[in-house]
């Protein structure tokens, strides 16, 4: 699946501590590869943004244009911008995604109205879709922000709220708003850590849960299909 030199640890950069790889870490392990989480905001990011194999950029409740109240976010866009520059292998789930968006010069800005729960995604009409596996799927949606898409990137897909939901960069960016990697068995996790967002948004928790545990399994499955691709089509610089 690798080439012979591609590194065999994946770096991944967590925003808030229960929003982790998920149903994905069992998918890393499959192939052989170590999994590093790195917290941003208390540990130093250098390594896990200039290691040469994949860092996957994990969501989190803060926004990009947060920097006054989280000064760690300049020093991450800063070194997004040179990893990017440089191609080297990076996926972005949700804030993550926001922040591919930013460093590549995109405008990242609230929403209309947040959007949580689950919905499916329309794919952009393209030949080999790497989201593919997603059609018809739905996926779970956690955000409030968005974001314009950067110039020379590959739209993927939309939804009925929000246009940009997921983007490409060549063969080594790949840039999720919505989450993929959600572990149906942990969820309850989110709906813990996240009540004060679910209580002002006026999401009705027991309903979310029921939801969750409807359509998280199937999007493991499918889920886990994309990421692989994904894996298979990297290559280093």
């Amino acid at each position: 699946m690798f080439a012979a030199d591609f590194p065999d640890t994946v770096y991944a950069i967590q925003h808030v501590a229960f929003e982790d790889l998920g149903a994905w870490e069992d998918v890393l392990y499959s192939l052989g590869l170590r999994v590093r989480y790195v917290e941003a905001g208390v540990e130093d990011l250098s390594r896990a943004l200039q290691h040469t194999g994949l860092t996957v950029i994990l969501g989190g409740p803060i926004g990009v244009y947060d920097t006054q109240d989280y000064p760690f976010l300049a020093q991450e866009i800063e070194l997004l911008q040179q990893r990017l520059a440089a191609g080297l292998p990076t996926l972005g789930i949700c804030l993550g995604a926001q922040l591919i968006a930013h460093a590549l010069g995109a405008k990242v800005y609230a929403g209309s109205q947040k959007e949580i729960g689950w919905s499916q995604l329309t794919l952009a009409d393209l030949p080999h879709h790497p989201l593919q596996a997603l059609d018809h799927v739905e996926v779970l949606h956690w955000h409030g922000d968005t974001f314009d898409l950067p110039q020379g990137a590959r739209l993927l897909a939309s939804s009925a709220d929000y246009p940009h939901q997921a983007f490409s960069v060549g063969q080594n960016i790949l840039a999720l708003q919505f989450h993929a990697e959600v572990a149906s068995d942990a969820l309850e996790k989110w709906l813990i850590g996240h009540t004060c967002e679910l209580r002002q948004a006026q999401v009705a928790i027991a309903d979310l849960r029921a939801d969750n545990q409807q359509f998280a399994p199937k999007l493991e499955n499918a889920s886990q299909q994309v990421l692989l691709q994904f894996l298979q089509q990297l290559t280093t610089a």
